[in-house]
């Protein structure tokens, strides 16, 4: 799990746990707040995402010819932190349904 995390790329992991940190918190403290976090949180990740596939396409350029095998690689890496986002997308939502009043 450590290996994916670093591969995603530390920094853009490490904001998007800093804002499943703050679904909780807000869970606890600022229950309106909860699915602001966790859509902040997927934004971070699609960035993150958009971020990683500009550097490889400019290593693709300066590079020359790749093989397809090496850019699949770098594309399945680029969606480990999307993924990540989604995730903690989803655990603000399932949060915020549970703190729905009853009908």
């Amino acid at each position: 799990m450590f290996k994916l995390f670093i591969e995603g790329g530390a920094a853009g992991m490490s904001m998007i746990t800093i804002a499943l940190i703050g679904v909780f918190f807000c869970a606890w403290k600022a229950p309106a707040w909860v699915k602001e976090v966790g859509i902040m949180a997927l934004v971070i990740g699609i960035f993150w995402q958009l971020l990683g596939l500009y550097y490889a396409a400019d290593a693709v350029q300066s590079a020359g010819d790749i093989p397809v095998s090496l850019i699949a690689a770098g594309y399945k890496v680029s969606l480990i932190p999307i993924i990540y986002g989604c995730i903690v997308y989803f655990i603000s939502l399932v949060i915020r349904m549970i703190q729905k009043p009853k009908i």
